[in-house]
This record gives C-alpha cells, structure tokens and sequence, in this order.
C-alpha cells in the first residue's frame, strides 16, 4: 500500500506495510532519527511527534492513519514556540542523556501551542506520558516556564 502523507513540509509517498508504525516509517523509511523508540506501546513518550499540530505517539499509530496529513518531527518543529522551548532547554541545561528529548519538547511545543501560560499542573498534566530515566522533570518544568515567558515578551 502507499501512504502520502507531509513530513516535515515536504510530500511523502511510502510503499509500507499500513499497519507499519508511524515511528518506523519516519525512521526507516524516510531516515530521520531524532524520533526514538522508547517502549513500543505508547508509554514512554520518546516516539511523540505531531500529527496535524497534535503531539502523537508514533509507535502505535499506525502509517495508514495519517494520509494526507501534516507529521513533523524533531527535526522538522520550527516556529516562535519551538524556538522558545528549544533555547530554554539549552538555557536551563535540561538534557542529561538526552535520548528522551526529542519527545519532550515535541509535548512541550504542543502544550505552549494550546496553553500559552501553563500552570504547573498543566505542565504535569501534558507531560506526565513523557518519561526520563535521568529525572530532569524539574529542569523540564523550569523550561517550559521560561519559555512561556520568554514568548510573552
């Protein structure tokens, strides 16, 4: 079956499997890596990328699904907020290991899209499927904060 689909602002036809996961078909498929497979069923959040403006597990979603639709990954986010988040996590030096991350600013671009100012209870709310084995919850937190007000300005 083929699948067209935008990925990353550019339009892409796979002849895959369609019940090939999302993830598999960005990274095998088109060669992008930034997108990490974490847990394979959708827990962990290190696959996440936005489908249509949506963060999306892409482990678990099936290529078939997004036909004509617009995925962009970690390499592909660009704009006022994920340049935002981008430099608050540089800022603030959240990243340890650093295999997480892809998937955490991908939620946290999506949070800020939605909720310009969040809470902390927003943050924990929208990143509570985001895990990192290094903890750096605290530091993620801080950044989308000083994102948030960095935007503001």
């Amino acid at each position: 079956m083929t699948v067209s689909f935008q990925l990353n602002g550019s339009a892409v036809t796979l002849d895959v499997d369609p019940e090939m996961p999302l993830l598999w078909a960005i990274r095998e498929k088109s060669g992008l890596t930034g997108t990490k497979f974490g847990c394979g069923i959708a827990s962990c959040g290190a696959c996440t990328v936005h489908v249509d403006g949506v963060a999306m597990r892409s482990c678990t979603t099936p290529v078939s699904s997004i036909e004509g639709l617009k995925v962009t990954t970690i390499e592909g986010i660009e704009g006022k907020t994920a340049d935002a988040v981008k430099a608050s996590w540089q800022k603030l030096n959240v990243v340890q290991c650093g295999y997480c991350q892809s998937g955490q600013i991908m939620s946290a671009v999506a949070l800020l899209t939605q909720t310009p100012k969040p809470s902390d209870t927003d943050i924990n709310d929208a990143m509570s499927g985001n895990i990192c084995r290094c903890a750096t919850y605290h530091r993620i937190r801080l950044a989308i904060h000083d994102a948030a007000k960095t935007m503001e300005g």
